[in-house]
């Protein structure tokens, strides 16, 4: 049984999102800011905003966006 991710692997994830702007895709344009918003949240508004950001990285590629996306839907107790 998975464990589900914490608040410290949540924010590693959007720093890694955070990390790819500009570089290879402009299919972050949105994520951005939700993904900067998100550092400053905890708890329910932390996963509400992983939401919008799962929303808004749905063509993002990347060779980690597996495993964000995994940690993020796993924080928001997602399959």
């Amino acid at each position: 049984m998975k464990t589900r991710p914490t608040e410290i692997d949540v924010k590693n994830a959007l720093l890694e999102i955070l990390a790819d702007e500009g570089k290879y895709e402009t299919s972050l344009n949105h994520a951005v800011s939700y993904c900067e918003a998100g550092l400053k949240l905890l708890g329910v508004e932390l996963q509400t905003q992983c939401l919008y950001v799962l929303n808004n990285i749905a063509g993002w590629r990347h060779p980690k966006a597996k495993i964000v996306r995994e940690i993020l839907k796993g924080y928001c107790n997602l399959k």
